[in-house]
Parts: structure tokens; sequence; C-alpha cells
């Protein structure tokens, strides 16, 4: 009989060692199999945020929009625009290839994915929103009438109706005239420089562009040409990306919003506009 109980025991014993082995081993395996899935997981994350940019982007601008685009005497594009994208690219972590073309190519460019980026003093508008994305404003700016010198008959919007007003193909401006000016007939040209000489010749009464443009063309010209009246339609410049490059313009914007806070962009606008005006 004390066989028997002895036996039991031992079996009972010899079971109950046996699932603890087996839990044990069971336990080790989940911990094991936890850790390499967390680890996986991590890695799959950190490559994910790794390929979230590429090395290097096309980034388009204007030929002749200065002071923010424009060939410089040794045959290099420089600017604010363009001296503000490096700066961006640089902060960002992405190379950039510049191209140029005239501006009513710059969206279209986008569009076709030709291009990845634009900077070209790109006013953002609720239309150009539905075909492309765009940065944070990067540039306050506003229209401004440039008439010849000599010229004390147009001193505001109103006194453009039924006259002849030269801007830029493809420009905010340009769609300003149509909506805005009674009568005003739109002479569009591919290049500034072609409008700003119409007023000169008299071919056109007036200028109707951008502000920052039209006050250097009259600061550099020998003021040929005088500002007149307000600013209108006042507007600010995005930095345009093809849509859906989500990514991109995130990156964009964290690496301006860094160049504003530690005085870079304050540097490089004073280079070309001189001090900030408080």
């Amino acid at each position: 009989m004390e066989g028997s109980k002895w036996k039991l025991t031992a079996t009972l014993l010899v079971s109950l060692m046996f699932v603890l082995f087996l839990a044990a081993c069971g336990g080790g395996e989940t911990t094991s199999s936890n850790e390499g899935e967390e680890a996986n997981n991590t890695g799959e994350e950190a490559s994910s945020n790794e390929s979230e940019l590429e090395d290097t982007y096309t980034v388009v601008s204007d030929t002749s929009f200065v002071p923010f685009e424009f060939k410089g005497e040794d045959g290099e594009y420089t600017g604010f625009d363009i001296e503000l994208m490096k700066a961006i690219a640089e902060e960002a972590g992405f190379e950039i290839n510049l191209e140029t073309t005239n501006f009513d190519g710059v969206i279209p460019g986008l569009q076709t994915g030709q291009f990845d980026i634009a900077i070209a003093g790109i006013s953002i508008t609720e239309d150009r929103k539905q075909v492309i994305d765009y940065s944070d404003p990067y540039y306050e700016s506003g229209l401004q009438i440039g008439v010849a010198k000599d010229n004390d008959e147009i001193q505001s919007i109103e006194d453009l109706e039924g006259k002849i007003v030269a801007t830029r193909m493809g420009s905010t401006s340009s769609q300003f005239i149509k909506d805005n000016i009674d009568g005003a007939e739109s002479k569009e040209y591919e290049q500034l420089d072609q409008a700003y000489l119409a007023v000169e010749n008299g071919s056109a009464d007036a200028i109707l562009y951008d502000a920052p443009n039209v006050n250097y063309y009259i600061n550099t010209t020998g003021e040929k040409l005088k500002a007149v009246g307000e600013l209108y339609q006042a507007e600010d410049y995005g930095i345009a990306v093809t849509k859906g490059k989500e990514e991109l313009v995130t990156a964009i914007n964290d690496a301006l919003a860094t160049l504003k806070e530690n005085g870079t962009y304050d540097e490089i606008y004073e280079t070309w506009f001189g001090a900030k005006q408080e």
C-alpha cells in the first residue's frame, strides 16, 4: 500500500515538473516573438521615415522676375526666391536641380510632373489650390500700378477703365484686370521687360503687376516710370509643389519655420529688399 502511494506521488511530481517546463518554454517563445515583432516594426518605421523624402528634387523658377529670380552678371540665376529655396533645401536635407521657364509654364509643368517644386513669386489662390499644393506663405505682396513719369491722368485703379494695361501672361494681375477694370484691355507679355517697355514707349497706358517687381524696376532703371495708387488685392506668395507630395510640403514648411526662427530668412530678405519695415 505504501509502495502504491509512493508511486502515485512520484508520478504527480513528474507530471507537475513537465507542465512547468512546458509553460516556461512557451512563455519564453512568446516574449521572443513579441520582441522580434517590435524590432521589425521599429525598423520598418525608421525605413519609412528615411524614404519619405527623395535625395534630389527638380525646382523650377521664372526667368526674369527681379528681384526674386533672374540671371546675374555671372550667368547664374539668383534672387530672393533662389537664395531662399537653396536655404530651405539645405535645412530640409535634399538637393535641388534648378530649371527655369516662362511664368505661364510653371503651373502646367507641376501638373504634368515635369517639376517637383516651383518658386517664382506664385500667389496663393483658391483656383491654383485645385491643381497644386502650397507651402505656408513666405512673402506678402499686392498689385501696384506703374505709369510713365509724366502721366498725371492715372492715379488709381478707377482711372484704368478703358485703358490698355500691360501685365504678364498667366499672372494674377492679368485676371484682376479682366475681372475688376471695366473696359480695360489686358495686354499680356511673356517677359516682364516687354510689359515695362510697352508703357515707356506709349503702346500701353500703364502696367499692373506685383508691387515688389514694379518698385524694383522703377528704382533700378532711372525712374522712367512711377508707382501710383495703393496696393490692390493683397496676396501671399507660396512655394508650389506637385499635388500629392504631402511629405515634401511638410519638410518645406518645417525648414521655412526654422529659417524664420534662426534669422536666416531675415538675412536673405534684407539682401534683396533692405531692412523690414516694422
